[in-house]
């Protein structure tokens, strides 16, 4: 039977340079809407699961675009409230080679989202028919508002059953006060949080864990189990990835689970748009745990999901559990027919 999974969320539009142009070059942008939560909504829906988002858009044509596009992708609209005006927006300029892709924000705190209120949401009715939450901290980010009806929500799914998925997701451009401000709001949810998404960065800077190790995996192997122990999380998983000098990306998944970590191969891919990676990761692990993936299956299958990401326009991720499947097995084809 199909898993309920909710996501909270902002849906952002979306305007994109076209190819590898810069802002102060191009004269046209191509317009979409995106946001953590529809991703991980819509890649859970493509795995066979009920995809839902908790969001509030304006009452207005621009609203009812991204209902439509929403509609399109699948994601169940049963917790979307809507008024207010506006959508934040994001300005996404391609890198290539050493340059990074490059993202501006603009109008985030006047968004409807943003706005909000937690009487826009019928908490209870959320509550009751979530299997899973998902949450992270770029939502965390926001405003004090945002930030209160984030934990009311963790807990009231957690009283009815449902398990709280936390991901990390530090964006220093979205935190005036840098890890000290963060700080205190990461340890609140990651008290409440079943799943977490993070890597050794987010233990060490947000949360002023300490360590001698170097390397970024033995890093890894120090503070991720006292993280896990210190707020009692079932699991964490995350991912390492990286730029190589052929213009094509690495990356490796990792997850902690029952005391034990485990690693997929480190696999490297061409890359036709950066965003969404990390939610379709994090989709793949929270496919692999409900579907009772064995913990080797499902670091690899959430790898596997990464890249596939990477190879599709768009921050949503659109594969399916055969298409990943098929990935994991190292079969590339010509055309499928």
């Amino acid at each position: 039977m199909p898993k309920k999974i909710v996501a909270f969320g902002e849906v952002m539009m979306r305007l994109q340079v076209p190819g590898y142009e810069l802002l102060t070059q191009a004269n046209t942008l191509q317009y979409s809407f995106s946001g953590t939560g529809v991703n991980v909504a819509s890649a859970m829906t493509k795995l066979g699961h009920d995809g839902y988002l908790v969001t509030k858009l304006p009452d207005n044509p621009l609203g009812d675009a991204a209902i439509a596009f929403l509609q399109r992708l699948g994601i169940g609209r049963n917790f979307i409230s809507r008024g207010g005006k506006y959508a934040g927006m994001y300005f996404l300029e391609n890198g290539f080679g050493q340059r990074a892709s490059r993202v501006t924000y603009s109008n985030r705190l006047e968004s409807s989202f943003n706005t909000a209120s937690l009487s826009d949401y019928d908490l209870d009715s959320i509550a009751v028919n979530a299997d899973i939450i998902h949450f992270c901290g770029i939502t965390l980010a926001m405003t004090d508002q945002v930030r209160e009806s984030i934990k009311i929500l963790a807990k009231k799914v957690k009283e009815k059953g449902g398990l709280v998925c936390f991901d990390c997701n530090y964006r220093p451009s979205l935190w005036d006060g840098g890890y000290t401000e963060a700080k205190p709001h990461y340890e609140e949810m990651l008290d409440l949080a079943d799943i977490v998404m993070m890597n050794e960065k987010d233990a060490m800077y947000t949360l002023g864990i300490e360590t001698e190790k170097t390397s970024k995996e033995e890093q890894l192997k120090e503070l991720i189990p006292k993280v896990a122990e210190k707020f009692s999380i079932g699991t964490i998983a995350g991912t390492h990835r990286a730029v190589n000098s052929n213009n094509t990306h690495s990356l490796q998944g990792y997850m902690y689970k029952g005391g034990t970590f485990i690693f997929s191969e480190s696999i490297s891919f061409s890359v036709y748009d950066r965003i969404g990676a990390g939610d379709a990761y994090t989709s793949g692990i929270l496919h692999g745990e409900l579907a009772g993936f064995r913990p080797e299956k499902t670091v690899r299958f959430a790898a596997a999901a990464g890249m596939l990401a990477c190879t599709i326009a768009g921050d949503t991720p659109m594969s399916t559990e055969t298409e990943i499947l098929t990935a994991m097995a190292g079969t590339t084809e010509d055309i499928k027919r």
